[in-house]
């Protein structure tokens, strides 16, 4: 069975993210890794710095695993600590460069495995944009080719900080049918392994289908 997979508005390992102590408890893990690649040219050590001191707090150890290029995600041994890993969250910060890194990618290929086995993945911001499919293309607001963890589903990350008429904008040029979902920062939507869905964290998540508000039951299971 596939495992949870949570998507975070941004604002990770931060006090408010309450969901991450439910995502270690499903996951079983006593170690997350952390993967830094969208934060590759903002200083990805000090990402993965936060997110180990604010996991040490939950009980856990957190490590870094420096998939920053192309190079990188092609390396077997990356590879395979991705695949044994049963806790794997992706942080924020370029989802164009995260996406030209991972895609069809030796470390793309370990972490859907990893899932699929039953691995908990979060992915926030960058990372959320990224591992659904459709994308909400950063340059623009309109929609791109996304990693397709998660298929027929866009995110808005931070979206307690989009504008109205920016969200507008891309609502209403969304494909017929798509749920598009904007999930504040310390806020994530979470897909269970049983694929229902919820929400938990600090704000609201807002589902629109059709440029109208919807709710969960629109998104895909």
């Amino acid at each position: 069975m596939n495992g949870v997979v949570a998507l975070v508005g941004g604002g990770e390992w931060r006090e408010g993210c309450t969901f991450d102590r439910g995502l270690l408890d499903a996951s079983g893990a006593d170690e997350v890794l952390i993967v830094p690649t969208a934060a590759a040219y903002e200083h990805p050590d000090r990402a993965v710095a936060t997110a180990t001191a604010y996991f040490e707090g939950l009980g856990v150890k957190a490590r870094g695993l420096d998939v920053l290029s192309r190079p990188d995600a092609e390396d077997e041994a990356n590879a395979d600590v991705v695949r044994a890993a049963r806790f794997v969250y992706l942080g924020g910060g370029s989802p164009l460069h995260l996406r030209s890194v991972l895609k069809e990618s030796k470390v793309w290929d370990a972490l859907l495995a990893a899932w699929q086995d039953g691995a908990v993945v979060a992915a926030s911001s960058a990372g959320a944009m990224v591992i659904t499919d459709p994308m909400v293309d950063p340059r623009g607001g309109a929609f791109t080719l996304g990693l397709g963890l998660v298929e027929q589903l866009a995110v808005i990350p931070h979206f307690d900080g989009w504008s109205h008429d920016k969200a507008h904008r891309t609502l209403t040029i969304a494909a017929a049918g798509l749920p598009v979902v904007g999930i504040p920062e310390q806020t994530a939507l979470i897909r269970d392994a049983d694929g229902s869905w919820r929400s938990e964290g600090v704000g609201d998540v807002a589902v629109f289908r059709d440029g109208a508000p919807s709710d969960f039951t629109a998104l895909p299971g």
